[in-house]
């Protein structure tokens, strides 16, 4: 990701709400900087609209008034807000997001069941910065979805593999649970989804 914001100062969210282009791109606002994402490839879309059928079967299964979105805004605080590349929203608590109506934000953790990264060359972000971010706004569930095998070895091993992180949250802390080949993804808000690690990374092409 590059640096996007037109001056050499800090944003709060309301100054980078003003402030975002209508121009077809992501950004995020990291610590008060303004940071445009790089476009997903055309795996990374793959494995999305597969999580996304996915999720909408299980939502549906368990009768659940959530839907799924690719493209709202998360509220971490007044510094910082990201776009994940996927989150399921939870349809009866928006009348308490005040943010979501004109900004499609979300800035209430009850709002947010889960959400799901898919992991890009910038993996930091993923397995360090937004985790303590979603755990520490209070999401309780986080999925980090690293299907290429970027991340560092501390996390998928050596030699690297192709691993799906399920985060729990638990006290306040993400308790991060690994899935890996035939193992099936175990989910907190979704117990009877019916879906393995290797079915997500056998969806791209």
């Amino acid at each position: 990701m590059t640096q996007a914001q037109p001056l050499q100062r800090l944003f709060t969210y309301d100054e980078f709400i003003e402030w975002y282009p209508n121009d077809g791109k992501n950004y995020e606002l990291h610590k008060g900087v303004i940071f445009e994402m790089p476009p997903a490839s055309g795996s990374h879309t793959e494995v999305i609209g597969f999580l996304v059928i996915a999720l909408i079967e299980a939502i549906k299964l368990q009768q659940l008034s959530y839907r799924t979105s690719e493209s709202t805004l998360v509220k971490i605080n007044s510094s910082t807000t990201y776009k994940p590349d996927l989150i399921v929203i939870n349809r009866e608590n928006l009348i308490n997001e005040p943010l979501w109506e004109k900004e499609s934000t979300l800035s209430c953790p009850d709002s947010i069941p889960l959400v799901v990264e898919i992991v890009s060359t910038n993996w930091q972000d993923d397995y360090d910065g937004k985790f303590n971010d979603y755990a520490a706004m209070g999401i309780r569930e986080y999925w980090i979805v690293d299907y290429k095998a970027l991340g560092g070895r501390r996390y998928i091993g050596n030699p690297k593999q192709r691993t799906i992180f399920v985060c729990e949250l638990i006290d306040g802390e993400y308790q991060m649970n690994p899935f890996r080949g035939s193992d099936r993804i175990v989910s907190p808000t979704f117990p009877q989804l019916n879906l393995t690690a290797q079915q997500i990374f056998d969806s791209v092409a």
